[in-house]
């Protein structure tokens, strides 16, 4: 049993964490148990002992119950403390005001870990009571699940320590299923029973008192029995964690997919920014995910499904799909989807072609999606396999194919049908087993409709090892997360890890609050971030002498750290190619600024004005989960209207900046689209990159930081204007 030290309470994740991390060895396979609060009549307490004989529980089961002599035949004692050996876990099922006393006795005999049940904790507003329970745990060394938390599933080792029922019929596999809803666990172990996937845990975390999710994703990307981890969010308590999780998870071959529900609670902090109107909560999660191959679902039913094809070992190549199906109409479902999810139907190559006409009916359309014609009913193999099978065969050896897609399972048998009907499709699933194993590419099985699949096809598909993906929507939505976290995947196990260049802290940038331009434009020099060139003048006369000097013509515009946005006050004038332009403009914007109450104008900036070029705009705001997050898209005035952009959490690479870049609506401007200038997108990438750099920089300080717009121009690219926000 672990004795390591426990996180101490307190702490709040998602400013990051950095106590002791908590073993959870051998929490989870327990081989004693008590259960405090055991009764053959209270719903937790009966559960506990149902499910445990359900699923064959060979260990020790102690009912810690002072007022009964036996539950359910087996010999009960009155208190932890009467306990003669040590148990490895108690299940806690009694009331909210008798939990401490509780964890006293199990410290007393030693136990180190517990699952509690109770509510009236942190989820109902009672955070002082759940304060009390960290800190007791923490002083004795016990670790928790919960509290207000039904427990946890062991498939694999047919243990459980859990309150609630558990179906029958669940199958042993290597998805493991991590819930912050307790609420959701009976029903979604019934989707796995439909759906025939095997679990090998599932955990409800409760109030995440001591144990939260991360410690239980990192503990199972080290399990053995786990291939696939599947998990209904509400929060990413400490995301920057989980990020970093996820990359492990990559790197060991190891699937996350993600059901996460409800919003952020922090607005958006930076008001004066525009990185926070664009770079909504739910954006950066989408983001976020994305970036470690996470695949984000949106209901119960494509987390379990998608879980299951990932569980499946099936190895997806590319997005090259070839689709095979009985059904015309089915055709067109399977090009729509597979337009949305971003999987190519190429045409099939010459022999492929060759081989289909003449295997098909002569009326039959040799195309992709392929419709079969009514194939098995005018041939016959004479073997176990139908015609669609051979179909399948013929496509999967196509150079242009990296998957099929094949819907040829419409005709089993749901219910058992007579002796000689039973033994031909049963042999006809062997058939497809090994036609499946030597196949150069995945054949991917999949239903018409996500329909539960009856009693007999369940027993000849697992007998021989089949997944049954659930129908065309969440088939091919599946597929096309597998597609991306195989590509993820790939890139994970093989990038350098490039350590970027440490950023420079510019002297005097301890402040709170917005930043003056003259200030921040500092903090990019000795970032390295290309500018635009500028002077800070006091007065008409070194304006026009600052002109002279840059060139005509310039921009002038007021400085001051209180006024963020220069044009609405009119302390901005562009254009200007004479020297009285420039003593009249100066005149002008210095009022302006005089006139801002509480402004404290260091002076007026004097600036080369650009030509037309392509402006961008490159942010940072700081996401209360995942930290220092970037945005890029158009700049100038498109910003908030057009709402393009491309999220990444920082760290970023400039490779993936010029993913980003690449990513936009309106990428195809960077290329001179209809005569417009270009970008030089690397150099472009390089300058954000060296922007990200900068805030960074600032630490825990950050708030706001947004260059707008990054002016490109070819191969020129520079930084026209800055707002640093800090706290």
């Amino acid at each position: 049993m672990s004795t390591q030290p426990l996180r101490q309470p307190g702490n709040d994740d998602r400013t990051g964490d950095h106590s002791p991390k908590i073993s959870l060895n051998g929490f989870f396979s327990p081989r004693s148990i008590a259960v405090v609060g055991a009764s053959e009549t209270s719903y937790w307490g009966r559960n506990i002992f149902r499910n445990l004989t359900a699923q064959g529980f060979e260990g020790r089961i102690v009912p810690v119950n002072p007022k009964r002599q036996t539950i359910f035949g087996i010999p009960c004692i009155a208190s932890l403390r009467d306990l003669t050996e040590p148990v490895d876990l108690v299940y806690i099922a009694t009331p909210t005001d008798t939990v401490g006393a509780v964890l006293d006795d199990a410290a007393s005999v030693g136990i180190r870990h517990a699952v509690i049940i109770a509510a009236g904790f942190g989820e109902s507003g009672a955070h002082d009571r759940q304060l009390e329970l960290q800190e007791k745990a923490a002083a004795h060394g016990i670790t928790i699940l919960g509290p207000n938390c039904p427990g946890f599933v062991n498939i694999a080792q047919r243990v459980s320590a859990y309150g609630q029922e558990i179906p029958a019929g669940m199958k042993s596999g290597n998805v493991s299923i991590v819930l912050q809803s307790g609420a959701l666990a009976t029903v979604i172990m019934k989707l796995a029973c439909t759906h025939g996937i095997g679990v090998s845990k599932l955990i409800c975390m409760g109030n995440e008192a001591i144990v939260d999710t991360a410690d239980v994703i990192e503990h199972l990307i080290a399990d053995s029995e786990t291939r696939v981890i599947a998990m209904f969010a509400e929060q990413f308590r400490n995301g920057r964690r989980f990020l970093e999780l996820a990359r492990q998870a990559l790197v060991a071959g190891k699937a996350i997919v993600v059901l996460k529900a409800g919003r952020t609670p922090e607005g958006q902090k930076a008001a004066l920014a525009h990185t926070g109107a664009v770079a909504g909560d739910e954006a950066v999660v989408d983001a976020a995910l994305r970036q470690v191959g996470v695949a984000r679902v949106r209901s119960l039913e494509e987390l379990l499904i998608t879980a299951g094809l990932f569980a499946s070992g099936v190895h997806i190549k590319g997005a090259r799909m070839g689709a095979v199906t009985a059904s015309g109409g089915a055709c067109d479902i399977i090009a729509d989807r597979a337009s949305d999810e971003g999987l190519e139907l190429p045409a099939f190559a010459p022999e492929t072609k060759k081989a289909l006409s003449e295997y098909l009916p002569t009326f039959a359309t040799v195309q992709n999606p392929l419709d079969t014609a009514a194939v098995d009913t005018l041939r016959d193999t004479g073997t176990a396999a139908v015609p669609m099978d051979v179909v399948a065969e013929i496509v999967s050896r196509d150079p242009n194919i990296d998957f099929v897609l094949y819907l040829g399972f419409n005709v089993v048998p749901q219910t058992r049908p007579d002796d000689a009907e039973a033994d031909k499709q049963a042999a006809r699933m062997i058939h497809v087993r090994d036609m499946l194993d030597a196949s150069p590419i995945a054949i991917v099985p999949v239903s018409l409709s996500c329909m539960e699949v009856g009693p007999f096809a369940r027993e000849i598909y697992d007998a021989n090892r089949i997944f049954m993906l659930g129908g065309i929507e969440f088939g091919i939505t599946a597929l096309g997360h597998c597609v991306r976290w195989q590509k993820a995947c790939d890139a994970a196990r093989v990038a350098a890890k490039i350590e970027p260049p440490a950023p420079v802290i510019a002297p005097g940038n301890s402040r709170k609050g917005p930043w003056s331009e003259h200030s921040g434009r500092k903090l990019l020099e000795a970032n390295g971030v290309p500018l635009v060139p500028a002077e800070l003048v006091s007065s008409a006369q070194d304006a026009v002498a600052a002109a002279g000097r840059l060139g005509y013509p310039v921009v002038l515009k007021i400085c001051a750290a209180e006024i963020a946005h220069k044009s609405d006050i009119g302390g901005v004038a562009l254009n200007l190619h004479t020297a009285e332009a420039v003593r009249d403009a100066y005149e002008r914007v210095a009022a302006a600024g005089r006139s801002v109450n509480g402004a404290h104008v260091e002076g007026v900036l004097v600036s080369p004005m650009r030509p037309r070029g392509v402006e961008l705009f490159a942010g940072v705001t700081i996401d209360p989960s995942f930290g220092p997050t970037l945005a890029v898209g158009l700049g100038g005035i498109w910003i908030e209207t057009l709402k393009d952009v491309s999220l990444r959490v920082l760290p970023v690479t400039q490779d993936d900046i010029q993913s980003m870049l690449r990513s936009l609506r309106a990428s195809p401007l960077l290329d001179g689209a209809r005569g417009g200038p270009k970008v030089d997108i690397a150099k472009a990438a390089a300058a954000i990159h060296r922007i990200a750099q900068a805030s960074l920089s600032l630490g825990d300080q950050l708030q706001a930081f947004e260059i707008n717009p990054l002016w490109c121009l070819e191969d020129k690219v520079e930084a026209l204007d800055v707002l640093i926000v800090t706290e």
